[in-house]
């Protein structure tokens, strides 16, 4: 009976490094008690300071122009759907017969509040002042990172500790 041996167990390696188990890393000093297994010991949180210096302007413009599209849109539905629920509960209806009662007349027989205050005109409003919207909110806030660069430029930004659960 012939028992084979491993030749790679005999030889040196070829690259010239040290044959055998390769060495452990060295363990960072325990906080825990000792006698205590690795796998036991509480780890403190790994905290991270960051510095806030710059923000970049392009992307706050291109940032809060899309936040304040989807603004206008919901601003805009909300107002058609506030509109629509107004005039499924009557409210014109009413509105219009009380101010025929209080009034009274023949001028005011014909009186309608939709002809005032109809939808197409409350929703034009609406996209014509989430229109501005758009404007005056890009503008602003593309103001404000230029302005925020400028005071972190002087006082070296906003500093932030993130930390991590345990």
């Amino acid at each position: 009976m012939t028992e084979r041996v491993d030749e790679t167990a005999i030889r040196p390696p070829v690259d010239g490094s040290p044959s055998g188990p390769p060495a452990t890393p060295p363990q960072p000093p325990s906080t825990s008690l000792p006698g205590t297994p690795p796998s036991a010991r509480p780890r403190a949180p790994r905290r991270a300071r960051l510095r806030l210096t710059r923000v970049d302007p392009w992307s706050v413009m291109k940032t809060s122009f899309l936040l304040s599209i989807a603004f206008a849109v919901v601003t805009v539905v909300s107002v058609a759907m506030v509109w629509q629920v107004l005039g499924a509960a009557g409210v014109w209806d009413s509105i219009n017969s009380t101010i025929q009662e209080s009034i009274g007349g023949e001028d005011v027989a014909g009186f309608r509040i939709e002809d005032y205050l109809g939808t197409s005109r409350v929703l034009g409003f609406t996209m014509l002042v989430a229109a501005i919207d758009v404007v005056l909110i890009t503008a602003a806030a593309t103001l404000v990172a230029f302005l925020y660069n400028m005071s972190a430029a002087l006082l070296g930004g906003v500093e932030i500790t993130l930390a991590e659960d345990n």
